[in-house]
């Protein structure tokens, strides 16, 4: 999600409930790990509010503050949901704490993976963030091909500051997701592009003759 669920849009509930349908059980334990906002109590608060709606059992993992062994609400869960905030700071705790394999295998299992911001483009080859300040590239997990920008239309210098880094070649081609847009992947396979908002899309950002150009993908509404 380039931006939305609970925590940007609290009183629309479409991305969660669709992460949800696709969850491999009908009452899956959802993980919220929200390393990337060093586990602020206040988000956790709202990922709590937000899943009481739904036929679920939510739980998270506070790396700052954990005080059991991590690995074992790991194994137990069906869908990882990551937070957003800063993605270098998250993918060091996530180093440093050894919990990168984990999150590989949880994804070989069949666990799903999904999150905003921080939480969308730590999946990817490479990520475009701010978390050093400026707007940048980082390596990121590689479980998906390509890169990711979030808040391609939240942000102003967004989506001129992401073609200009895949006209330079320092970032590979990859998707601008706005604010209320989604991708889907199976296996690693873009399935479709959806939205929370009506005006929401999401875009491929691809080389070109002239340099980087972006391509609207058709992105289904999820409302009415």
């Amino acid at each position: 999600m380039g931006g939305g669920g609970f925590s940007m849009e609290p009183e629309n509930p479409l991305l969660d409930a669709y992460i949800l349908s696709k969850a491999r059980t009908h009452k899956p334990k959802v993980c919220f790990i929200p390393t990337a906002s060093g586990d602020s109590e206040g988000y956790i608060e709202k990922f709590y509010n937000a899943m009481s709606a739904f036929e679920c059992t939510p739980c998270h993992l506070p790396l700052f503050r954990q005080k059991k062994d991590w690995r074992e609400t790991l194994a137990s869960s069906d869908v990882l949901y990551v937070g957003g905030g800063n993605t270098r700071n998250m993918l060091a705790v996530w180093n440093a704490a050894g919990l990168v394999p984990h999150i590989r295998h949880a994804a070989e299992s069949g666990v799903l993976l999904c999150g905003l911001s921080a939480g969308a483009i730590c999946w990817f080859e490479r990520g475009h963030t701010d978390s050093s300040g400026t707007l940048g590239v980082m390596e990121c997990l590689g479980l998906l091909k390509g890169s990711c920008s979030p808040h391609f239309d939240g942000e102003t210098e967004r989506r001129p500051s992401f073609l200009q880094l895949v006209s330079s070649g320092a970032m590979p081609a990859g998707y601008g997701l706005d604010d209320g847009a989604a991708l889907y992947f199976e296996d690693s396979v873009m399935i479709e592009a959806i939205s929370s908002l009506p005006s929401a899309k999401a875009r491929k950002v691809e080389m070109g003759p002239k340099g980087a150009f972006e391509k609207v993908i058709d992105t289904r509404y999820l409302g009415v």
